[in-house]
């Protein structure tokens, strides 16, 4: 099915490949039957210049049918006139078009004059006189019946021609080229039955998706720098087996899908009806098949397919839900819940399949949720969490940049609509067209544009609206998006994180399950790998740089082992360390000089372990053995060029050690630790006690206490200017107090990106993300659903933050901040 509504932009994606054609007009009766297309000049300096000027049409120069068609019309480019003009292509040979130009004869219709590289000769057929122009590298044909010129591009047509001055015209084709709009420079006419129609040669083999959408399209063509567009209709015999035909009857309702599908869906697809009966009786005779019309669906007024992540989602607007939500009880084998929303698992795959051909062809409804009255099915889990995850969070592509610029001007109510990004473009022409359309589509960038089709049936045909165009920059949305959620084999076992994936310069996910497999995985939630560790991973993954050649490697503790693994997830020897009896603290990775030169300290109860680049011990570190067992991973600051490395001990003691691991500031005063790091806070060394005391040491020693009189479970985080505290549901920052709903929270993180601070905390009993900036002022669109502590960075480079967050116990979610 996604041939027929991928016909509007295949036209686009064609007519894009006459940029430089120049073309003229005269009666349908002198071109020779079967054309592959044919194009209605209505003012020939206007149309040379829409072509010219739009910025999409730009990109298309290395389309191999656009490449093929300037070699066979660049001749025409010394062509003028201001008459209506005709132009038509014929498919001689395979792939091999060529073209005949009609026109009103004029004196001027040839500007040779400046030419100098050029030959005229006269050529006899059948007592005709054909004269052949050689321009350069063209070769151009022109003969004169009547008061008419007609040029073509090939010896062969033109002989065709002058063996017949006409032709019987298809009164289809005549009565929409009387009828064309005259008040737009061009109106293309699409013959969809013609075998070597320039639409059909596009799709892949074998592929019939074109030719049984209507007999015949004619649509006008207008275009500025940022857009152009086609407007016109399409028409089908009542005889003819043609998709259009299933609408036949039915009146066109606003399309709901939008409000469903997520902010970033890569495309929309909506079909609506007004009567399920009629639609069925359509849908029989397309069909070929005689079926009793099943009552089921009586309530069903929309299918919608949304495109998630190269994922299908499928949902049915319906304006009664009782007969459909009992059918479905009675066929789910199992359920769960998420984000307050039934998932069901259900037994028959091709419910939607079946019901609705061949609307959705293929499609296996293995999952199902349901919305307000809306019924949604998904092949997998995720992608409808995702959507159940938007619209929690009222984050609809229905806001988003690309659906608004395409809305502002198609009709408000559409029998199909279809409206998608760049992404879902390539999608769709993977799926759909031949490799030699494809392959400049998909190395094309067309991100800063939107595609629409739209078709809205009539009484005795369809009115149809194609649409590219420049993405509106005045749209703007100020939302939380969840991009995806992925579900692991099992619970996860640590917090994800985001890493730097040196090749792109983007950010990836990591994350480990409860059966110690480490995922990495891709900015569009694809697993890229997986491997089994021995253990669980101890504090967050360090990234490294361990032969300083640009090159990121993970490097981390499991409970008896130092590892550093590439990004195809392969050990990097020698780094490969076991330690008998386990119980190490999270890895410490300290480089004093931010040249490379890295110090990785792995911490074992009283033992302290540090190595260099190669993985040996490092010569001259002194501090191997604390009196009492280290209880967190060690830290490394720097004030006014002195290196201080910090231990926190089991007995209360504050090391601060330099770089050999020697004293440099003794601190006598034991510190009953709370379960939060040191922090650097106003060039003091910054922790609490369990009593919620703020113990501060500054760099000669001296030991202050300020009572904050926090709850022994109390969260801290620090910067160098920047104090936050978590204590019940109280969050403090920068002594500005914000008092949240009761829960179970976890410590603040502090992230500074951008020249801004943000402090997040997420109450884990009810499973919501709460982010503030500097002045404890929340951000926008918060709190969001998620159940840990998150990560926050620019995952791709556009100046817009994602977080990423567990979900369920067993699955992670990513929102951007738009």
């Amino acid at each position: 099915m996604k041939s027929k509504v991928l016909l509007p932009i295949l036209i686009l994606f064609f007519i894009s490949c006459q940029t430089e054609v120049k073309i003229t007009d005269s009666p349908l009766r002198y071109l020779p039957p079967n054309s592959a297309l044919i194009v209605k000049i209505n003012n020939l300096s206007n149309f040379k210049s829409e072509l010219k000027n739009n910025a999409f049409l730009e990109k298309t120069n290395n389309f191999q049918i656009h490449e093929k068609i300037l070699k066979k019309t660049g001749g025409l480019e010394h062509v003028n006139t201001k008459t209506t003009c005709v132009l038509a292509f014929y498919e001689i040979g395979k792939e091999n078009y060529e073209f005949v130009l009609v026109s009103d004869r004029n004196a001027d219709f040839f500007d040779l004059e400046n030419i100098t590289d050029k030959t005229v000769e006269t050529l006899t057929y059948q007592n005709k006189n054909i004269t052949k122009y050689t321009i350069e590298d063209y070769e151009v044909y022109s003969m004169i019946v009547d008061n008419t010129i007609i040029v073509g591009s090939s010896l062969m047509l033109m002989e065709n021609m002058a063996r017949s001055n006409s032709s019987k015209v298809n009164p289809t084709l005549k009565r929409l080229y009387d009828t064309a709009g005259p008040t737009k420079s061009a109106t293309l006419f699409f013959n969809l039955n013609e075998p070597s129609s320039i639409l059909s040669s596009q799709l892949k083999e074998n592929h019939d998706g074109v030719k049984s959408f209507s007999d015949w399209v004619s649509v006008d063509f207008s275009a500025n720098s940022d857009n152009f567009s086609f407007n016109g209709v399409a028409v089908a015999t009542d005889s003819t087996k043609n998709f259009i035909n299933l609408f036949k009857g039915t009146t066109p309702l606003t399309n709901k899908t939008p409000l469903f599908a997520p902010l970033n869906a890569q495309a929309v697809l909506s079909y609506t009806f007004d009567d399920y009966q009629v639609f069925a009786k359509n849908q029989n005779v397309y069909l070929d098949r005689i079926k009793p019309i099943d009552t089921l669906f009586n309530t069903v007024e929309e299918v919608g397919v949304i495109y998630l992540n190269n994922k299908k989602v499928a949902l049915l607007n319906s304006f009664g839900t009782e007969s459909l939500s009992e059918f479905l009880n009675a066929d789910k084998t199992s359920s769960s819940t998420y984000q307050g929303s039934e998932i069901l698992v259900l037994k028959h795959k091709d419910l939607l399949s079946e019901g609705f051909a061949p609307l959705l062809k293929g499609f296996a409804s293995n999952f199902c949720t349901i919305l307000e009255n809306t019924f949604v099915f998904a092949e997998s889990k995720e992608p409808l969490q995702t959507l159940i995850s938007n619209y929690r969070n009222a984050t609809s592509f229905s806001n988003a940049p690309i659906y608004k610029t395409a809305k502002a001007t198609l009709a408000n109510e559409s029998s199909i609509l279809f409206v998608s990004n760049s992404s879902g473009i390539d999608f769709f022409a993977e799926e759909e067209f031949a490799p030699k359309l494809f392959n400049p589509i998909k190395k094309g960038d067309f991100s800063d544009h939107t595609f629409a089709a739209q078709v809205v049936a009539d009484t005795d045909f369809a009115h149809i609206n194609f649409l590219i165009s420049k993405i509106e920059k005045t749209v703007k949305s100020n939302t939380v998006t969840p991009l995806f959620t992925l579900e692991l084999d099992t619970d996860l076992a640590i917090d994800p994180q985001f890493v730097k994936n040196h090749r792109t310069n983007k950010q990836e996910i990591v994350v480990q399950d409860q059966n110690n497999f480490l995922y990495l995985i891709s900015t569009d939630g694809k697993v890229l790998w997986k491997k089994q560790l021995d253990g669980r991973i101890q504090g967050p993954i360090q990234q490294v740089d361990i032969y300083k050649n640009g090159r990121l490697q993970l490097a981390f503790c499991t409970n008896n082992q130092f590892l550093i693994i590439d990004r195809n997830g392969d050990e990097v020897p020698p780094f490969n360390k076991a330690f008998e009896g386990g119980n190490l603290n999270p890895l410490a990775v300290f480089d004093y000089e931010e040249k490379k030169d890295y110090r990785f300290i792995i911490t074992q109860s009283e033992k302290v372990f540090m190595y260099n680049n190669k993985a040996q011990v490092v010569d001259g570190f002194i501090y191997t053995q604390a009196q009492s067992p280290i209880i967190a991973a060690p830290k490394h600051f720097r004030i006014s060029n002195k290196d201080y490395l910090v231990f926190q001990l089991e007995d209360k003691t504050l090391k601060i050690l330099h770089r050999s691991g020697g004293d440099r500031i003794k601190v006598t005063q034991k510190i009953d630790f709370s379960d939060n790091e040191v922090f650097l806070y106003k060039d003091k060394f910054s922790t609490t006690n369990k009593k919620g005391v703020l113990h501060q040491v500054d760099t000669k020693g001296k030991l202050t206490s300020t009572n904050f009189n926090l709850n022994k479970d109390h969260g801290m985080y620090a910067t160098s200017n920047t104090l936050v505290f978590m204590d019940d549901n109280v969050l403090s920052i920068r002594g500005k107090k914000v008092d949240l709903d009761l829960g179970v929270y976890t410590k603040p993180k502090i992230f500074y990106i951008y020249d801004k601070i943000y402090v997040s905390v997420t109450d884990i009993q009810n499973q919501k993300i709460f982010m503030f900036d500097s002045q404890a002022k929340p951000i926008p669109n918060f709190p969001v659903f998620g159940n840990s502590l998150i990560d926050l960075v620019d995952m791709d480079n556009d100046k817009k933050l994602e977080l990423v967050a567990k979900d369920q116990e067993n699955s992670l979610i990513l929102y951007k901040m738009n």
